[in-house]
């Protein structure tokens, strides 16, 4: 197992040069032949072992730090773009329960936008893509059952 993804020295190599690493001193020379050694046998530069050694137990985050919440616009924005796509689907909704598509929908709002209570409310091409609506839409829990 490689100690990152782009270190061709294993993970075992790397935790036996730090340990023989520890048990010198910082100013020794003998740590400077250590690491060129290993950087000989796996054809590799120094600097890429010395990289490799930091990065071997760096913790590794399991997401993004802005996880849930848009990159596109403001949250509030297309929280409220999103309702009313929900809103538009619900009311063309059918007997059998079919209703306008995420992709119309926003067509709709870009090219003739929406009458609210606040006014007319049209959307500029190309802000909303239906990937995303739908994402957020799911992800409120806006959409329908």
């Amino acid at each position: 197992m490689p100690a990152t993804r782009h270190s061709p020295i294993p993970a075992d190599s790397l935790l036996a040069l730090r340990q023989r690493l520890d048990r010198l001193s910082p100013k020794s020379p003998e740590r400077a032949t250590q690491v060129k050694s290993i950087a000989e046998l796996y054809g590799v530069s120094t600097d890429t072992v010395y990289r490799s050694l930091r990065d071997l137990h760096k913790p590794k985050a399991a997401q993004r730090g802005d996880r849930g919440q848009p990159r596109v616009l403001p949250k509030a924005e297309l929280e409220r773009y999103c309702e009313l796509v929900a809103a538009l689907k619900l009311r063309t909704t059918n007997k059998k329960g079919r209703h306008v598509s995420t992709r119309r929908a926003i067509e709709l709002m870009e090219d003739y936008g929406l009458e609210t209570p606040q006014g007319l409310i049209r959307v500029s091409k190309g802000l909303l893509s239906v990937s995303t609506v739908n994402h957020y839409l799911s992800y409120w829990k806006l959409d329908q059952p």
